[in-house]
């Protein structure tokens, strides 16, 4: 009998064992798809260069546990306030002193993660084939964003159309216009409008990014481009994000091997890497 009570007890022992680590097991097998699950990413970008390049990295970046979202944006307001926000996790739109000159005025704490690409400011037009044959008084458009206007205004001292107070650089307005030999009329207009303007101004100071959209290309239809651009297109986050992980992802991917070739192949000089 006590023999038979005691094979009872280590049978009942046994099966509470087996079914508490079958209990742990189960535990177990439920939290890995948890751990494996994705981390969402959102990104803000404009469309043309911005937005092709982040899907570019979407299949590498999807690998690496990152669910890259990327939210298309066509001006360049609102993907630093929802950044700002947090409606974002990061932005890819904008070069550096755009990125200060936004965050200083609207009192945003955002920073670099890191450089990607260069886009070429140049000038256009539909009227001329040659800025020789700009006539007197011609109309010119240019980005009414102050660090874009400046560097509009910059290019057009470059191409020789007009001069600018010493010192000033991107920092320039119209009124810092000292010499103006062909009586050119400065029109500002929201920088994403100013390939439509082409039908009405002489010419125009176009971004690389909406000259593209526009189906332009940079490389083949400016009169006068840029060279040696300082303006390095950069990935933004808020301060502090710097170091997530999946930040870091990114910030490796866009700047990969693979990245730099499909800027090269795709864009052919119209965009260029910036690392």
């Amino acid at each position: 009998m006590k023999l038979k009570k005691l094979l009872c007890g280590a049978l009942a022992l046994a099966t509470a064992g087996l079914l508490i680590a079958g209990c742990g097991g189960s535990d177990k097998k439920a939290a890995a798809p948890q751990d494996g699950k994705k981390v969402v990413l959102k990104v803000g970008a404009t469309p043309v260069p911005h937005a092709e390049i982040l899907n570019f990295v979407k299949p590498q970046l999807a690998k690496e546990g990152v669910d890259l979202q990327v939210v298309e944006f066509t001006d360049y307001v609102k993907p630093n306030l929802s950044l700002s926000d947090k409606e974002l996790d990061a932005n890819y739109f904008q070069h550096i002193p755009y990125l200060e000159k936004f965050s200083k005025d609207r009192n945003l704490k955002l920073a670099v993660l890191v450089k990607v690409h260069i886009e070429p400011m140049g000038v256009y037009s539909h009227k001329i084939k040659d800025l020789k044959d700009l006539k007197e008084g011609a109309k010119v458009g240019i980005p009414n964003d102050p660090t874009n206007g400046g560097r509009a205004l910059v290019l057009l001292e470059k191409a020789g159309l007009l001069k600018l107070k010493e010192g000033k650089g991107i920092a320039s307005t119209k009124q810092d216009v000292v010499s103006n030999p062909k009586n050119l009329k400065i029109v500002e207009a929201e920088a994403a409008m100013l390939p439509r303007s082409l039908e009405d101004c002489d010419i125009a100071v176009i971004n690389s990014n909406f000259a593209m959209e526009a189906k332009l290309n940079p490389a083949k239809d400016s009169l006068f481009t840029e060279k040696d651009s300082p303006y390095a297109n950069v990935v933004a986050v808020r301060e502090g994000d710097e170091k997530r992980p999946e930040l870091q992802k990114l910030a490796k991917a866009l700047t990969s091997p693979e990245v730099k070739k499909f800027i090269e192949d795709k864009y052919k000089g119209a965009v260029l890497p910036a690392f």
